[in-house]
């Protein structure tokens, strides 16, 4: 099972031949600085899958849609099913390493004829997904930030405070990504050993205080159902969305493998490796926050608004109890950070094909720093929008992170599936799954078939305004808009070198070519 082989001669990619020669094949030229190393590329998705941000966030829901049994239990699984996920895409990325990412490969890979339409809505379901995770988790960032000022500073959280906190949040990090690059970079590195370090400081620390622990039967078995249905197996289901929306985001290191050394092979490493290292570290958070719950009534940990930040200080007291809320603070604005940098990536990928409104502004690049800064506000304007419903609905937040996962993990299948057609015919990059692409890749489609139907279901009895799950809504939106605008026009031009629309010069030298250029072979 070769899955690690580094520059093998196997197919494209290999070792004689650049990364710059090997974007040039694949019909790019080289404009993003690359500068990341391995690392850094493992680095940006195991920030942006960030336990300290998901696992934190939807931690109160998971108690109430299954409790402790499903919280555990459900991220071992979910887990594993993620990790065959990210196998499948990691190969199609070994091959195809640019930062056009999931649309690209499904263009590369799906028949001749439709060819243009698998990428067209794979990279709108990409770019929905997207926009939807850097909401959730910076709409997270502001709940746990209000929940901390408002034991610090008598700040109340109330959906305005944290709608204004969530502005504040989304506006720092296009900042931080339109000025501070380097930065941003430094930050990501740091960011690994922050939520390394942060799961052990926060479980020691949980674990050795002086104190009521739950027993392990309460951490592994107990089953609660706080959500008005009858059925449990419906609500055991449900509470899945906390690990499966915790493990997206992983397709950042494809989306950044134009910045970094040796893409065919660190780029599938970090997609496989920020998974696993995820998934280890997000079963010990769980455990050891689940054990530290003092007094279990059925409503425990609901004072604060943000049921962690409760157990930190039933635990630790006030001032420890806050200490250790700062840690998951942080590490959900590294998260976001890295959200957004990976965010604008894909809308600088796809606008450069034309595939966005206003497609000139967002693909431009900023000379001094080589990135693309326009896609950065843009990200953050559109997840500052899928937020904003929190001000009517207390759900809300449960509907951005449905919104997120169902639209990555429809963009994680297409090419999965397409790589799937293709058998024995599709060009191996230097990292590959051998023999066991097809099982993995069946196993991958299988899942996400699952959690597409599941995470589009309502959340809560009886459903009223209040606890909609506007998930299909949103959805169904973005593919009304994409299929209305590719029957009406896009079928007739995207990715299409000979339509006159794609022969008009770019008027930023910067880019001297278009993605579109690629099809030119």
């Amino acid at each position: 099972m070769p899955l690690d082989l580094p520059g093998g001669p196997g197919g494209p990619g290999g070792s004689g031949v650049s990364d710059e020669e090997r974007l040039r094949q694949l019909g790019y030229t080289q404009v993003l600085a690359r500068h990341m190393s391995g690392f850094a590329n493992f680095a940006v998705s195991f920030t942006i899958i960030s336990v300290l941000s998901g696992c934190m966030t939807l931690y109160g829901f998971g108690m109430k849609t299954g409790g402790p049994a499903m919280l555990t239990w459900g991220w071992i699984g979910v887990g594993a099913m993620s990790l065959f996920v990210g196998l499948a895409m990691a190969e199609v990325c070994s091959s195809y390493p640019t930062s056009a990412g999931l649309y690209f490969w499904a263009h590369r890979m799906a028949p001749e004829r439709s060819r243009a339409a698998w990428a067209w809505f794979t990279g709108w379901f990409n770019v929905l997904g997207q926009v939807a995770a850097t909401a959730g988790i910076d709409f997270g960032a502001a709940s746990f930030l209000n929940a901390y000022l408002d034991l610090q500073f008598g700040f109340a959280a109330t959906p305005g405070h944290t709608i204004a906190l969530f502005g504040a949040v989304l506006l720092l990090h296009a900042v931080l990504n339109t000025f501070g690059v380097r930065l941003v970079a430094f930050l990501n590195s740091v960011s690994v050993w922050w939520h390394l370090l942060g799961v052990l400081v926060i479980v020691g620390v949980l674990a050795l205080v002086p104190g009521r622990h739950q027993s392990t039967s309460f951490v592994f078995t107990h089953f609660v159902n706080d959500t008005g249905w009858t059925s449990g197996l419906y609500v055991g289901l449900l509470s899945l969305l906390v690990a499966q929306y915790t493990f997206t985001g992983f397709d950042a290191s494809a989306h950044m493998t134009e910045e970094t050394n040796d893409a065919a092979v660190a780029g599938p490493r970090g997609i496989v490796r920020s998974i696993w290292v995820s998934w280890i570290a997000g079963f010990v958070l769980l455990a050891g926050l689940t054990y530290a719950i003092q007094d279990w009534d059925g409503t425990t940990a609901t004072a604060t608004g943000v049921p962690p930040a409760q157990i930190f200080l039933d635990a630790l007291g006030p001032s420890g109890g806050k200490l250790l809320l700062l840690v998951v603070i942080a590490a959900q604005l590294f998260c976001g950070m890295a959200s957004v940098t990976a965010n604008s990536r894909m809308i600088y990928a796809f606008s450069r094909d034309g595939a966005l409104p206003f497609s000139r502004v967002w693909h431009r690049i900023n000379p001094q720093t080589r990135t693309p800064t326009n896609a950065v506000w843009l990200a953050a304007a559109g997840a500052f929008a899928l937020g904003l419903p929190y001000l009517v609905n207390s759900t809300a937040y449960a509907a951005v992170t449905s919104i997120a996962t169902i639209g990555l993990y429809l963009a994680y299948a297409a090419p999965t599936l397409l790589r799937l057609r293709k058998g024995d015919d599709f060009e191996r990059g230097p990292w590959h799954l051998g023999r066991w692409s097809k099982p993995v890749g069946v196993v991958a489609i299988g899942w996400v078939a699952v959690i597409t139907v599941l995470f589009m279901l309502p959340q809560t009895s009886p459903v009223t305004a209040d606890t909609f799950n506007y998930a299909p809504v949103a959805v169904a939106a973005v593919l009304g808009f994409a299929g209305v605008w590719w029957l009406a026009s896009a079928r007739t031009w995207f990715l299409r070198p000979d339509h006159p629309r794609n022969a008009t010069p770019l008027q930023d030298p910067a880019h001297a070519s278009r993605a579109s250029d690629l099809f030119r072979w």
